[in-house]
């Protein structure tokens, strides 16, 4: 990808990552799907002014989702797709920290 505006979409903040952060220097990200190790290191690198040591990438399938809706007084029954998404696991070299919530380097 050209754009490493698009590659980044957000931080994921959750229990587990924030875990991964106070002890291993990981931090947690979803992106783009048609990114590679190879795009998201230049993103964060280039974004938080960092060094990236290890990039790690997982894909994860949209699960099925059944809903109902109103309409003229009837109850419709569907069911669809949540979208796939793309999950990467970035290792900061030693002495190199992100603020997640400023959006900069700390």
């Amino acid at each position: 990808m050209n754009n490493d505006k698009y590659i980044i979409i957000k931080p994921m903040i959750g229990e587990k990552a924030t875990r991964f952060i106070e002890s291993e220097r990981k931090y947690v990200f979803e992106i783009n799907r048609r990114a590679n190790k190879i795009d998201v290191k230049r993103a964060v690198q280039n974004k938080f002014n960092v060094e990236v040591s290890k990039v790690g990438i997982m894909n994860y399938k949209g699960k099925k989702k059944n809903t109902s809706v109103r309409s003229n007084g009837k109850v419709l029954r569907t069911s669809g797709f949540r979208p796939s998404w793309k999950k990467a696991v970035v290792t900061l070299k030693e002495g190199f920290k992100i603020d997640l919530m400023s959006g900069g380097q700390e």
